[in-house]
């Protein structure tokens, strides 16, 4: 018999097992990707004062994942932004986020990375780039990125990057996008 001391235990002891990565397709993912994009650009990294929101959020996809519970999405865990450059054919990415609790599930960036070149690449994407903080710089290049020069954005160090679309297959369906299962460590 289950009492309910060993419900309260359970709880503490939950993680999503499965993740839904696609185009952010309703409202409170919208909401729940930019709270994060906050929480991260803002309070954790203080890269920006209040708000970490620039005139490309009017014309760029919100990609997100989601922690799902019985298949259904139910907390933005990571987020990633696309959008068109001036320059025809080339895709920038940005706002790469994860929350940190989930940063030790270390395939929830590198999915939105997936799918960010992918989606984008079924647009119409010849290149497309990214200004990656330093430190990531490893992960993006174990997803077929090459770095092109070192650069600081706002007053950090960043390289700008551009994937090799061969590593990327278009993804035609966004609200569909990719589920990934969590990753299991052996006790």
């Amino acid at each position: 018999m289950l009492c309910i001391d060993d419900l309260c235990e359970m709880a503490d002891h939950y993680a999503p097992v499965e993740y839904l990565v696609r185009e952010a397709a309703q409202q409170w993912e919208l909401d729940e990707a930019m709270a994060l994009r906050r929480a991260v650009f803002c309070i954790e990294q203080g890269i920006f004062a209040r708000d970490d929101r620039d005139a490309i959020d009017g014309h760029a996809r919100l990609l997100v994942a989601m922690s799902c519970n019985a298949g259904m999405p139910e907390q933005v865990v990571g987020t990633v932004r696309i959008h068109r450059s001036d320059v025809p054919g080339e895709w920038w990415g940005s706002r790469l986020a994860v929350h940190p609790a989930f940063r030790s599930q270390g395939h929830l960036g590198a999915t939105l990375i997936r799918l960010a070149v992918s989606r984008a690449h079924a647009l119409g994407c010849d290149t497309f780039l990214a200004q990656v903080q330093m430190q990531n710089v490893p992960l993006f290049r174990k997803l077929g990125w090459r770095m092109l020069e070192e650069t600081s954005v706002h007053g950090r160090p960043h390289a700008r990057m551009q994937a090799d679309l061969g590593w990327y297959a278009p993804c035609h369906d966004p609200v569909s996008g990719f589920v990934t299962r969590a990753k299991v460590v052996a006790a």
